[in-house]
């Protein structure tokens, strides 16, 4: 009689990665593989901490990592590969808004420079921001490298403190990788002049503080007098967190909005579901939580100090323009709305390391 496969049995694959990871038994991709299973096969993110010591948002990073590490995996040197199936969960998790192609660059450039998570953050808001371009800047070329020069060569032009100024020309010039880019860096040192730049402007964040800002949703199954199929015809609805999203059979959903004027006062709102790490320029970005974003599609006129969705390649994104655009708006950012505060979230703010 041949031997059934063991993980042909749910429960001995799930005692056999629970035992994995109580162990520490293999690298950390294969800790982000387990962990990714076992959530799939139902135990909770508590459930597994409580079974491993692994905490719910150490689960969190290696399960993102390892997702980035075998994107990367086809398109990166071996010796990045390498080097990355042993440690850098941390640097690998940061890349994860990156494309893909751009993963295995930023991580090759990673391990080039010995860039640790906490710079990496800046290498990627980087590359994002190149990205974003429309033509290449002058002098600056498709390299993460650029890229990142490029941003230090920005910033250096809008400092007038000489001291300041002389450190950001030092850091493009470090990490510029074309001939070209760092002529262009270069320049800076002999040319004085001061570019300032008008900032960004600050997300609209709000945050629900008390139950009694939570509003109920209820769906409407017409006026009085109705008829009895009429009524039993209304779906039951179910509140999802952390934002009391209501969902039914059909399409489309439903979420509770506190009653603030800002809300009030849109003629066309729609509500996306998000996360913090996908805005720009969110305050306290390294705190990630789901956030609600409020688009008011009837107010389509451009002002410099508005967000405004806009078509990228067929999806929605959010862009700050300091002059009216050639697009088309498509509607301004009226809210970003985080959820109730928890009581306890102190741990959700530090950096946790692995021994890897």
């Amino acid at each position: 009689m041949v031997p059934s496969d063991p993980t042909d049995n749910p429960t001995v694959e799930t005692e056999t990665l629970i035992t994995q990871l109580r162990r520490k038994e293999g690298n950390w991709v294969q800790w982000g593989h387990a962990c990714q299973t076992l959530q799939k096969a139902g135990l909770s993110p508590q459930r597994i901490f409580e079974e491993t010591g692994f905490e719910p948002i150490h689960q969190n990073q290696v399960i993102v990592a390892a997702q980035v590490y075998d994107s990367i995996a086809p398109l990166a040197a071996d010796t990045v590969v390498a080097h990355f199936l042993q440690r850098g969960s941390d640097v690998l998790y940061e890349l994860r808004v990156l494309s893909r192609d751009d993963r295995a660059r930023t991580a090759e450039f990673a391990l080039i420079h010995s860039i640790d998570a906490d710079a990496i953050r800046d290498v990627v808001k980087a590359v994002k921001e190149y990205r974003y371009l429309k033509t290449l800047p002058e002098g600056f070329a498709d390299s993460v490298g650029d890229a990142v020069a490029y941003s230090y060569w920005k910033l250096a032009r809008q400092q007038d403190d000489l001291q300041a100024r002389s450190r950001l020309i030092a850091q493009g010039l470090r990490f510029a990788a074309s001939a070209s880019a760092r002529q262009q860096v270069e320049k800076l040192l002999t040319d004085f002049a001061v570019v300032k730049t008008r900032p960004a402007p600050r997300l609209p964040v709000f945050r629900l503080d008390s139950d009694s800002e939570l509003s109920c949703v209820i769906p409407v199954a017409g006026e009085w007098p109705l008829a009895t199929e009429d009524f039993q015809a209304v779906p039951l609805i179910l509140p999802e967190e952390p934002f009391g999203v209501v969902k039914f059979s059909g399409t489309g959903a439903y979420a509770p909005i506190p009653g603030w004027q800002v809300i009030l006062q849109a003629e066309d709102p729609v509500g996306l579901l998000a996360t913090s790490t996908q805005l720009p320029n969110l305050p306290n970005a390294e705190v990630v939580e789901p956030v609600m974003v409020v688009i008011d599609r009837a107010r389509r006129d451009w002002d410099e100090d508005d967000y405004f969705a806009v078509d990228t390649d067929g999806h929605i994104s959010l862009q700050w323009f300091a002059e009216p655009p050639e697009g088309k708006l498509l509607g301004r950012l009226i809210l970003v709305m985080r959820p109730k505060r928890i009581l306890d979230e102190g741990y959700t703010r530090e950096l946790w390391k692995f021994e890897e």
